[in-house]
């Protein structure tokens, strides 16, 4: 529930952390964008995903922190003081349903596209893995907006089935896969996979704030706080842990291809 008013600094907070998610998502896209060509083509593909992420995390959040700074304003001096819901504005959470229904399916993409694995095994993971992903966020965000605890309820438990699925392929059939990778990626390939555990657990952890009676500008501010570091973990750190397997993948598979980059990085030196 979007509280009535917020103090200086619960506005300031909230204003802070969504200002570095928007640095945190469009500088790691341009890093990424310039580093495309250190890795073999077969990986590109990956890292352009993970550019796409960030980018669409970026423009949802320019669109959050504009709908934040007109939906709370102080008439103070000086611009300080206590910040009320403006007349005619809100605060418009469905940006952040819009971004994570474009980016989580393609975090999962993301992954799967690293492996490179044969065409057959990747279409049969992102089968599973993009339909549920979306599923996912489409039946949480009727809860989300709701103020019905009981309709909150039931779309937060139907929203866990596709993400418990999400979970079986990725550490069952997912888990199949690195065997098949190098073994110098496959340890940082399976932490991966607790790497988007620990960062999408934020998320229901927020959503469920309400039905355990918290609520009042606090927990709003702290749901704000705890959706933005999970939006860096999720995409602009894993992109750059995806970066990093790629860029390892690469060494591997081509030797001459490592020398060069190797060569390189001395000249820079």
């Amino acid at each position: 529930m979007i509280p009535d008013a917020l103090s200086q600094g619960q506005y300031d907070t909230v204003y802070n952390f969504l200002s570095l998610v928007i640095a945190s998502q469009l500088f790691t896209a341009l890093f990424l964008l310039i580093s495309l060509p250190r890795l073999l083509p077969r990986y590109r593909n990956a890292i352009t995903v993970a550019i796409i992420v960030c980018g669409i995390a970026a423009y949802h959040y320019f669109r959050i922190f504009d709908s934040f700074k007109a939906a709370f304003v102080t008439k103070s001096v000086g611009g300080t003081g206590t910040y009320v819901q403006a007349v005619g504005a809100s605060f418009n959470e469905g940006y952040r349903y819009v971004d994570w229904f474009l980016t989580v399916p393609l975090l999962l993409v993301e992954l799967v596209a690293v492996l490179a694995l044969t065409r057959k095994l990747q279409r049969s993971l992102l089968i599973r893995l993009v339909p549920a992903a979306a599923l996912m966020i489409a039946l949480g965000y009727p809860g989300q907006i709701s103020t019905d605890n009981g309709t909150r309820g039931l779309f937060g438990i139907l929203s866990t089935i596709p993400f418990l699925y999400i979970l079986f392929v990725l550490f069952t059939q997912l888990s199949k896969s690195l065997d098949k990778q190098p073994a110098s990626v496959r340890k940082t390939l399976g932490n991966l996979r607790f790497l988007l555990l620990l960062s999408w657990g934020v998320y229901p952890i927020a959503y469920l704030l309400p039905l355990l009676n918290i609520s009042g500008a606090n927990a709003w501010v702290g749901e704000q706080v705890g959706y933005s570091i999970a939006d860096i973990v999720a995409k602009a750190v894993y992109g750059l842990i995806i970066f990093s397997v790629a860029r390892m993948k690469s060494h591997e598979d081509d030797a001459e291809f490592a020398a060069i980059e190797g060569s390189k990085e001395e000249a820079r030196v």
